[in-house]
Parts: structure tokens; sequence; C-alpha cells
């Protein structure tokens, strides 16, 4: 036999092969449907049922999720106490002179923590007026992701400086208007400049007490003659020292907290 012909043959067995299997298939999902032996149902629907609001396409609401998902440390990075956290705490180990104690990942996730406990109310008004009257078909999906904004732009809007708002406001021409109606294209900005300002201004304070044991055991070598040896050699364990006796791990968290008013 020639190789053409055995070819031609073989895609013929394999084109029968498959029709037999899907005809298989559809007798047991006859048999399953009729026989009720699926332990789970799929319902695919493109509609919306009765009694529901109208609501968007379900293509578009797919597309907008995988957005959402796309997006999402972003949102954490940027709508959220997260980017004061993080920054603080890498104050404390670079003003403490320790390099690699505790790790990135540990600051990252100590801020990650924190922050799903401060936002924890915003989380809960969201689910409770957002989320579920959607879930119930009670709004709309622009209804229910217009609920959710509000919430999350109130937040920002507290720990916003009106000064980044108006400088954002007035680069973007945007008339003056109540806070509750500007767009997140200012609010979100003038928020990150906030954070920002407040955390370096929160890790100045940490440098302070450090800078000066610094300064007075420097001072001390000299005084004693000891030009040789490096200050941080004396000054780091004093440093630690003196974070583990105040019980600084608790004063920075407890200083955070309520630096967002809780």
């Amino acid at each position: 036999m020639s190789r053409p012909a055995f070819h031609t043959r073989f895609c013929w067995l394999l084109i029968l092969l498959l029709l037999c299997g899907w005809g298989a298939t559809q007798a047991q999902g006859q048999t399953n449907v009729l026989g009720n032996g699926l332990p789970f149902s799929i319902n695919i629907q493109t509609g919306n049922p009765a009694g529901q609001a109208p609501d968007i396409d379900v293509g578009i609401r797919i597309l907008f999720a995988l957005t959402l998902l796309t997006l999402a440390p972003s949102i954490i990075l940027l709508m959220t106490c997260f980017t004061r956290i993080v920054i603080v705490l890498s104050f404390v180990r670079t003003a403490l002179q320790l390099q690699g104690a505790p790790s990135n990942q540990i600051i990252i996730g100590l801020s990650l923590f924190m922050t799903f406990f401060i936002m924890s109310p915003v989380w809960d008004n969201i689910q409770k007026d957002a989320v579920t009257p959607y879930r119930a078909g009670q709004v709309t999906s622009e209804v229910a992701l217009d609920r959710a904004t509000r919430h999350i732009r109130a937040f920002m809007l507290k720990q916003t400086r009106s000064k980044d708002v108006e400088l954002f406001a007035t680069m973007a021409r945007i008339r003056p208007t109540s806070p509750e109606e500007l767009p997140l294209k200012i609010v979100v900005p003038s928020f990150i400049i906030s954070e920002l300002r407040t955390a370096f201004q929160m890790g100045f304070l940490l440098f302070v007490p450090f800078i000066l044991i610094d300064l007075v055991v420097a001072t001390v070598l000299m005084s004693m003659g000891m030009m040789m040896m490096p200050p941080a050699t004396i000054a780091l364990p004093l440093k630690i020292l003196l974070f583990v006796l105040v019980d600084g791990w608790s004063l920075v968290v407890r200083s955070l907290m309520q630096s967002f008013g809780g």
C-alpha cells in the first residue's frame, strides 16, 4: 500500500472514530438529562431574568471583570492605604540601617494585612450597598459600580489635602463642584500625592531619634580618640535595643492606624 493511500485511510478511520465518540457522548448526555444523572447543572443565560433590571451585555461584563482583575494590583496600590503603610515600614528599616531584616516579603505582607484591616469598613459598605443588591438583581451593574466608587472616593478624599485636589482640578479645567461629584481622574492622583507627603513626614519623624544616636556615638568615639572604629558598629546595636525597649513595631503600627482615623 502506498503512503498517500495509507494516510487517506487513516484520516477516514480517525473521522469515523470521532463521529462515533460524539454520538456516544450525545446519547450519554441525553440519558443524564432524562435521568437527572449529572451531579451539577450548568445554566448559561444571556438575557435578563424576569423581574430584574436590564443590565449590560454579558460579553461586556466579562471584559470588565477581566479588566478589574488585571488592574487589581494597581487599585490596591493607588486607591487604598497600602502606599503610606509600605513606605513608612521601609523608612523604619532604613532608619535602623538594616538591609535585609525585615525582608521585602514581610514588609509587603504586613502592609497588605494592615490594608485589609483598615479598609474593612469600606469593603463592608461596598458589600452592603453595591455587591449584595447587584447579586439580588435589584440594581444594574452601572448603579452598583457607582455606589462602590462613591465609598472609595469618600475614603480617598478624607485622606487628601484640598490643595492637591485643587491642583489637579485646575489642570483639568474642571469647574468648582462638590467633592462627591469629582471624577476619579482627579481624586486618585491627588490622593497619591497626599499619601506620599504624609508617608515622608512620618518617615522623617522616625529618623530623628536614630540620627541622635548616631551623633552621640560619633561624638563619644571622637572624644575617646577611637577614630578608626566606624560609628555604625556601636550605633546599630543601640538602635535595635532602643527600638525593642520602646516596643517600636507596636508604636509604628498604632501610629499608622491612627493616621487614617482608626
